[in-house]
């Protein structure tokens, strides 16, 4: 700080810039921003099939809803100074389309298998509505909705496993299976010590991901129960935003959705994927 604390700095700076240097130095100002985004609609969400880890793109409709995605930043003037994604291209691809649709290309872009989705053991793959047709309506919410409950483990070699894939060497190929508290594990940390400084600092930050990961996310921001987290879905390709105050807790509760009526209906979708 003392570095730039001479007089011809100072003159160079207008009231406002000192007021957000001053800020940016001593902490953050009254409220922080932060944007959460859904992937747009994957292959296999349009399919039906669990995805988790597996590596799918993005369907027509999911790329067009990446692109409504940065209009909506744009028309709501919430353009993203850093954006955080998963290491799985249907994130990336929302992330490179919002951007692209927003005229932010050039921002900063931090990625981390610590934003994947929730590994969905060997359930990988399988269709939703066979699956509880299967195993029945309460074995097949506990393994989808429940807080603690991990479907069965993924086994390694098989053919919807991530073991032998490079990007998840230095975790000897990730887990084989998660629930939501196992996701809650592996990525409140990230955002503590990695994107929490960033709202500090004053920068707008995006956070592009998976439903799993950001309901994790949300399940720390808003406080909600173990219980009652089962009954929130995120629906794909609609900003979320949350104004945090000085102790990073929303300002509004849930945050808002830039399209809430697209929001509504988007997670009664979520809701009643299984169903044919």
């Amino acid at each position: 700080v003392a570095a730039i604390s001479g007089p011809d700095f100072r003159s160079a700076l207008t009231l406002d810039a000192r007021r957000t240097l001053r800020e940016r130095l001593t902490g953050m100002g009254d409220t922080a921003t932060l944007v959460l985004l859904r992937h747009g609609e994957s292959e296999w969400n349009s399919l039906n099939l669990f995805t988790g880890w597996v590596d799918v793109g993005l369907t027509e409709k999911g790329r067009a809803e990446a692109v409504r995605s940065g209009e909506l930043l744009t028309e709501h003037g919430l353009l993203p100074d850093v954006l955080y994604t998963s290491l799985l291209r249907r994130a990336i691809t929302t992330a490179h389309l919002a951007l692209d649709a927003a005229d932010r290309l050039w921002l900063p872009v931090r990625r981390s298998w610590r934003l994947n989705e929730r590994h969905y053991g060997a359930l990988q793959g399988l269709d939703k509505a066979e699956t509880k047709a299967r195993y029945g309506d309460e074995q097949f919410m506990a393994w989808r909705r429940s807080y603690d409950t991990p479907p069965p483990p993924i086994e390694k070699g098989s053919k919807f496993s991530q073991d032998g894939d490079p990007r998840y060497a230095d975790i000897s190929g990730g887990p084989l299976t998660e629930c939501l508290a196992d996701v809650v594990v592996r990525f409140l940390p990230y955002f503590t010590d990695v994107i929490v400084p960033d709202l500090r600092f004053g920068k707008t930050v995006l956070i592009v991901a998976h439903g799993n990961s950001l309901r994790a996310l949300v399940k720390h921001l808003d406080q909600i129960s173990d219980d009652e987290i089962s009954e929130l879905n995120i629906p794909t390709g609609i900003p979320l935003r949350y104004d945090l105050d000085a102790d990073l807790r929303p300002v509004v509760p849930g945050g808002t959705y830039l399209d809430p009526e697209a929001a509504a209906a988007g997670a009664a979708a979520v809701a009643s994927q299984g169903a044919r």
